[in-house]
C-alpha cells in the first residue's frame, strides 16, 4: 500500500443511525459509519458523489481542508469519536425498528467509509459493534482491513448470531487491486482475514465487486475458490459500472500505475454495448461457477443493463433483483443451516 499524507479532523454529523437503500442489496435497513472520508482512496468508489459529502463543502473545508472532495478521497477522514455514545442514547429511545424482507432490519457498519481502515475508526467500531449486538440488532460490518477487525474478535465471539463481517475481493491480482484501490490491503490480506474469523466461529461474507474486465472465466473460477476458504454465508457479485467522474480517474489511476492492459479493458467500457456485453458475461459466470463450486452466490446486476441487452436478458436481470439472498443471516425466511465446511485452497494469488 502506497502512503500519503491524511488530513484529519473531527466529524460534526449529528445523525446516528441512517435509513439505508442498501436494502434493494440485501445488506441492510440502516447504517451507521464512523467517519466521513476514507484512507483507501479507492478511485471508483461513489460515496464522495453522495449527498452526505458532495453537500457539505464547507465543513469539510473547515475540518480537514478539502478543495474537491471526489478529487481528494483518500486524503481526509473525518472521525465520529463519540458515537458509540450516542449510539446507544438513541436505541434507548427508538420504538420502532424498520424491517424490509430484503433488508431483515440490519445495520450495516460502514457502507460510506471503511470501519477498520485504521486503529481510530476501528476503536469506534468495537464499540459501535458491541453496542448494536448487545441491544440484539443484527450487524454487517464491511472492511478491506478484516486482519485489524481481528483485534476485536472477542466482541465479534461475543455477539455470536447478531454479527456478520466480510470484505471486498475484487480480483487476486494484486497489482490491478493496488492500482485502482491505491491504498487498501491486499486480497490476500483480506481473505487471511476472513479465514481467521471464520476458524473463530464468526459468520463471514464476501462483496465479490466490482470484478475487472480483464478477468476470464478461469480467473473467476480461482477467485471463487479462493473465497471458498472463508466460508461465506453468501458472495455478492457486480461489475464494474463506468458511470460518474470517478470513473476516468479509474482509467487514469490504472494507466499511472502501469496496469496498461486494466486501462484500456476499462477504458472500452464508456461504450455502454461493449459494458453490457462484458456485465453480463461476468454475472453469467459468476452464477454458474457459483452452482459448479457449490457456493451461495447472490448477483446485483444494474438495473440500466435492460437498456442495452435483449428482452431475455432484460427478463433475467430483473429476476435477479428479486431474488432473494441465500443468506440467512438477520433472520431471514430461509433454511438456517450454514453452508457446508469447504475444503481449504491456498490465498496466494498469481
Amino acid at each position: 500500500m502506497s502512503q500519503k499524507q491524511v488530513n484529519t479532523g473531527d466529524d460534526p454529523t449529528k445523525a446516528v443511525l441512517s435509513e439505508s437503500g442498501l436494502n434493494s442489496k440485501h445488506l441492510c435497513d440502516y447504517v451507521v459509519n464512523v467517519a466521513t472520508g476514507c484512507r483507501h482512496g479507492c478511485k471508483f468508489c461513489y460515496v464522495p458523489s453522495t449527498p452526505a459529502v458532495r453537500t457539505r463543502p464547507d465543513m469539510l473545508k473547515e475540518q480537514a481542508g478539502v478543495n474537491d472532495a471526489q478529487r481528494e478521497w483518500g486524503n481526509y477522514v473525518l472521525y465520529r469519536d463519540n458515537l458509540p455514545e450516542r449510539l446507544s442514547n438513541h436505541l434507548d429511545r427508538k420504538q420502532k425498528w424498520k424491517q424490509t424482507r430484503r433488508g431483515c432490519g440490519v445495520v450495516g457498519i460502514s457502507f460510506s467509509t471503511d470501519c477498520y481502515m485504521d486503529g481510530r475508526a476501528g476503536a469506534i467500531t468495537r464499540d459501535a459493534v458491541q453496542t448494536l449486538t448487545e441491544n440484539e440488532k443484527y450487524t454487517r460490518v464491511l472492511s478491506r482491513n478484516p486482519i485489524l477487525a481481528l483485534q476485536d474478535h472477542d466482541v465479534f465471539q461475543e455477539a455470536g448470531e447478531y454479527v456478520t463481517i466480510g470484505s471486498s475481493i475484487p480480483c487476486l491480482h494484486s497489482e490491478s487491486v493496488a492500482a485502482i484501490e491505491p491504498r487498501a490491503p491486499s486480497p490476500e490480506h483480506r481473505l487471511r482475514g476472513l479465514i481467521e474469523f471464520d476458524d473463530l466461529g464468526v459468520q463471514t461474507y464476501v462483496s465479490m465487486s466490482p470484478t475487472y474486465p480483464t478477468l476470464d472465466k478461469d480467473d473467476l473460477r480461482m477467485q471463487l475458490k479462493q473465497i471458498a476458504a472463508c466460508n461465506p454465508a453468501v458472495v455478492f457479485h457486480e461489475p464494474i459500472n463506468p458511470r460518474g467522474a470517478n470513473f476516468e480517474m479509474t482509467v487514469d489511476a490504472a494507466r499511472e500505475a502501469g496496469q496498461e492492459k486494466l486501462a484500456q479493458e476499462l477504458s472500452k467500457l464508456q461504450n455502454r454495448e461493449r459494458w453490457a456485453e462484458y456485465a453480463m458475461k461476468h454475472l453469467r459466470w459468476v452464477q454458474e461457477l457459483g452452482e459448479e463450486l457449490d457456493l451461495p452466490v447472490h448477483l446485483w446486476p444494474d438495473k440500466n443493463l435492460r437498456n442495452y441487452v435483449s428482452p431475455d436478458e432484460a427478463k433475467w436481470i430483473e429476476k435477479w433483483r428479486h431474488r432473494q439472498s441465500p443468506e440467512p443471516f438477520g433472520e431471514r425466511e430461509l433454511p438456517s443451516t450454514k453452508p457446508p465446511k469447504l475444503e481449504r485452497h491456498s490465498v496466494t494469488a498469481d
